[in-house]
Parts: C-alpha cells; structure tokens; sequence
C-alpha cells in the first residue's frame, strides 16, 4: 500500500467543495489515514514550492494558498500516487480532461482545487511535511476485501 498527500487547496475551500472532493476520493476506494485542516505560512510555502520561489508568480501563488486553510490528507491504497493523480487531472483546470478533479471544478492553472503529490519519494517528503509524527494512522479498511483482489494487499 502506498500513502500519498493532497491538499484541498483555497480554491476548494472557498468555493465549498471539500465534501464533494472527498467523496470522490472515498467513492474510488482510498482510504483516508490522515486529515486536517491547517492555515499555510510562508515558511511551509516556501519549502513546499521551493522549486518556484523564484519564479515571478510565487508571490501571487504564495497569497492563495494563504487565502483561507487548507485540508491536508494522507491518502493510502494500492498504488495510490498513481491513482490520486490520474484522479485530479492536467494542473490547468481548463486542459484537464472532463471527469477529472480539476477538469470537473476548475479553471485554473493556479486556482486548481487540490495539490497531489507526483511520485512516491515527494508522496513521503510532503507527508512529513503536512503531518506530525502519529497524525497518520494505521487501520484495517473494512472494505478492502471488496475493492481489491486478494493478491493485490
């Protein structure tokens, strides 16, 4: 099993999609094994994007994310990067395919709904990131016989 972060980003917040959202995770077979809500700082921005610091929108990215809180989740099944984001689609919302998280909800490239992590090794460096130590939990999913072969898990 693998556990992978996404963010309910500002855009999401706001536009009173987090239910929604979720459900869609939930409905796919994912299993939540973290969440909370958090209000963004520079400091986590910064290192989260470190890679676009200097790019002249991170302010303008910087001041979004901060709008409102955000919903952090660790998300966990059987290849579960992959899954979460072929779930939330192209990052611009108006290249992402319809039946997509962003290609459903946005518009955007930068007001695009949620943020997932892009490969296994960012999966464990933004989790450690967004959570604290015992803040994802490990259960046994009560479905998981239903949504997964017996060789699968």
């Amino acid at each position: 099993m693998e556990t992978t972060l996404v963010l309910l980003k500002p855009s999401c917040v706001n536009r009173g999609l987090i239910g929604q959202i979720i459900n869609r995770f939930e409905r796919r077979g994912l299993q939540i094994v973290g969440m909370k809500m958090m209000q963004l700082d520079d400091a986590i921005l910064r290192d989260h994007y470190s890679h676009l610091v200097d790019k002249p929108f991170f302010p303008s990215l910087a001041a979004s994310m901060k709008a409102t809180p955000v919903v952090a989740m660790a998300l966990q099944g059987v290849e579960a990067v992959t899954v979460v984001r072929g779930m939330t689609g192209y990052t611009n919302g108006r290249k992402a395919d319809p039946g997509t998280i962003r290609g459903d909800y946005s518009m955007s490239n930068q007001q695009n709904i949620v943020h997932a992590s892009d490969s296994i090794d960012n999966a464990a460096v933004e989790l450690a990131r967004f959570f604290k130590p015992g803040e994802i939990l490990n259960y046994k999913h009560a479905l998981a016989e239903y949504m997964y072969g017996s060789d699968e898990i």
